[in-house]
């Protein structure tokens, strides 16, 4: 059974989370390729005053991708949450989300992102706002609660589905919690009993096995990956095979080191020189960590300055990795 959200059907049960810093047009179109049946930008502020910054102009660049294209925005303010999901859907999006699960401090300190969960009257007037304004499906991402002692997940969930929300995702931690410890599913198994509409379920999701396990505790209807999509694209294709009771071979490492390639050339194109280098390295960190024989290559890619000494030591160092494997 695979995700509807409003008049789409999806073609799988994995979406990817959004990252601030990470999920910029070309990762989400390489984790697209990979099978990811949503991949949300990364989260744009409803202030539109701020729209006119390179970081945001970027942010709202949906060139070439699939549908249906998913715009997050995040705020404390229902009238300038409603007024930039309008000018949003004006410029093409299909299905606004709203952020109510960012824990950074900068977020919170706005009383946006998890802060809203400590006041579920203001969520309510948000999220009734938004799918006023728009004729497109609203979705809503959240944590289980602000602390351990107030993990109201569930109450938030039931005021979403009666504002019109058209599907709910759940990160397994609650605001206080930022990403340590382990994410629990408890709370997210009880918002998910509230529910008619659909729930994804997020956190500490790192293998097609965690995967269906925390489908078959929470009785979600999907699952959300963040970190694990890092360095590593190709795991929404191995998710959704063992969703599907598919058997999939492992991928070579010859392809992987295609796609790496890809993708660094597609980040140089969509950033330019300085800033396309800067933001590969991340990803060149986080392919190098997913094996053992590839970590040695970090130093040369960190310390590459410009974009062809970096691809070139990225060439060779990943070909060189990939013949490891046929040795």
């Amino acid at each position: 059974m695979n995700l509807r959200i409003g008049c789409y059907a999806l073609p799988a049960r994995a979406v990817l989370a959004p990252m601030a810093g990470v999920t910029d047009r070309p990762f989400r179109q390489l984790c697209r390729r990979f099978g990811a049946a949503l991949t949300p930008a990364e989260m744009l502020s409803a202030d539109q005053r701020l729209w006119s910054s390179v970081k945001s102009k970027r942010r709202m660049d949906h060139a070439g991708e699939p549908e249906p294209r998913v715009v997050q925005l995040v705020g404390s303010e229902p009238d300038v949450l409603a007024a930039a999901a309008r000018v949003n859907v004006d410029l093409g999006a299909q299905i606004i989300d709203i952020n109510m699960g960012c824990p950074a401090k900068k977020v919170c300190q706005r009383e946006a992102g998890s802060a809203l969960l400590a006041d579920e009257g203001l969520v309510e007037r948000i999220l009734a706002a938004v799918v006023e304004a728009v004729a497109v499906p609203v979705t809503l991402k959240i944590r289980t609660g602000t602390d351990a002692t107030h993990r109201n997940a569930p109450r938030v969930a039931w005021i979403a589905q009666r504002s019109g929300v058209a599907a709910l995702s759940v990160h397994g931690r609650t605001r206080a919690d930022l990403f340590r410890g382990d994410a629990e599913y408890e709370t997210i198994r009880r918002a998910r009993a509230a529910l008619d509409i659909p729930l994804i379920a997020n956190g500490d999701i790192d293998s097609p096995q965690k995967a269906r396990a925390v489908l078959d505790f929470t009785g979600a209807q999907g699952v959300m990956l963040g970190r694990a999509a890092q360095g590593a694209p190709w795991i929404f294709r191995d998710v959704n095979a063992l969703l599907s009771n598919q058997f999939t071979a492992p991928l070579l490492r010859t392809f992987k080191t295609e796609i790496i390639l890809q993708h660094l050339e597609s980040l140089y194109e969509f950033y330019g020189e300085y800033t396309g280098v800067r933001m590969a390295r991340k990803h060149l960190s986080w392919y190098c960590r997913q094996h053992d024989e590839a970590i040695e290559l970090r130093p040369t890619l960190m310390a590459a300055e410009d974009s062809a000494s970096q691809f070139a030591a990225a060439k060779r160092g990943f070909e060189h990795w990939s013949r490891l494997e046929a040795a």
